[in-house]
């Protein structure tokens, strides 16, 4: 789920990130969350003569199990020869700032395949990240609203107008000014819902995700969120609640250009990207548990915009039941 690789005796440079390039540095360890990837570069300069530890340790999550290991192998050794020294050790499970540290650290490289970061934006999204409760059961909410997705597709739903496919009540931008995200929900309880945030076609959307206290007193876990159909620029992270007054800290230079980008226990998380791709799409929390107990949101642009619906899209729920005919899927 989420993992620090340490190499022993080797350091990497890191190169790139969910498929675009970084200003190059050197670590000795990597954080890895689910959903991202990285490029590294390796120096093999040691002694040739001998094999070296790999450790993958847990982060964000307090293991129950070793760190794992394999072993980066010179040629011409046996692979099965084990290296002389034990093995490096990786951060603790808890060590944000040694997190932190890394994530500040990733910076766009200025290069003409990354675009440059819009220095406005039309429309600002705050999603709060909250744990709470549903008729007994654990649920995950944005904004107090814990994601249902709908039996229909939504990009034929939307398309076609099928207004009774999906909530219509248009889903919350922000939280209230008074929750305190250092303490455990006052009311743990919840509601579902399957509404869409509905993007400006090319419009610049901010994106601020707020991370809280779970249900558990001095709990707060780390989160790392996707955006399906686009990059983003990741401007920055902060503590505590977010303010207009951390813009300030937004790095409007060179911020990482990526699609998955991690949220910190009791703290806060700045995206910005430009809804230019048509289409409906998930942006949620790639804990795969946590999509399910509804830690998502739903996007759609320019949805009049897309040229032809597969009818693979619109196989299930109203559409169906009522296009499956072939005769209206442009």
């Amino acid at each position: 789920m989420f993992c620090c690789i340490c190499l022993q005796n080797h350091k990497m440079m890191v190169v790139e990130a969910d498929g675009n390039y970084l200003q190059p540095f050197e670590t000795n360890d990597l954080d890895i969350y689910s959903g991202e990837s990285y490029s590294v570069l390796l120096k093999t300069s040691q002694d040739s003569s001998q094999n070296y530890w790999i450790s993958f340790g847990v982060r964000g999550r307090e293991p129950h199990t070793p760190q794992a290991l394999t072993i980066l192998n010179y040629k011409t050794n046996s692979a099965s020869k084990l290296p002389l020294s034990p093995p490096p050790v990786t951060p603790r499970w808890d060590d944000y700032a040694h997190s932190k540290a890394f994530s500040n650290k990733i910076k766009a490289l200025d290069h003409k395949s990354i675009p440059k970061p819009s220095q406005t934006y039309h429309r600002r999204i705050v999603l709060l990240n909250t744990q709470n409760k549903m008729n007994g059961y654990t649920k995950w909410s944005i904004n107090n609203v814990s994601l249902s997705l709908p039996t229909t597709p939504y990009l034929g739903s939307i398309r076609f107008g099928l207004r009774d496919a999906f909530d219509q009540t248009k889903p919350p931008e922000d939280f209230p000014g008074h929750y305190d995200v250092m303490k455990p929900p006052v009311n743990p309880n919840t509601t579902t819902g399957s509404g869409v945030y509905m993007l400006g076609y090319y419009s610049t959307v901010d994106v601020i995700l707020q991370n809280a206290n779970a249900l558990t007193e001095n709990v707060s876990e780390i989160h790392p969120w996707h955006l399906h159909g686009h990059d983003f620029w990741v401007l920055g992270y902060g503590e505590g609640k977010f303010t207009k007054s951390d813009e300030k800290k937004f790095n409007l230079k060179n911020p990482p250009y990526r699609n998955t980008a991690v949220i910190f226990p009791y703290g806060w998380t700045a995206l910005r990207f430009v809804a230019d791709n048509p289409g409906v799409w998930a942006f949620h929390c790639h804990i795969e548990p946590h999509l399910h107990l509804g830690m998502g949101v739903v996007f759609a642009e320019g949805v009049q915009h897309v040229a032809k619906i597969p009818k693979e899209a619109l196989s299930c729920g109203l559409t169906g039941k009522r296009f499956m005919t072939g005769s209206h899927l442009g």
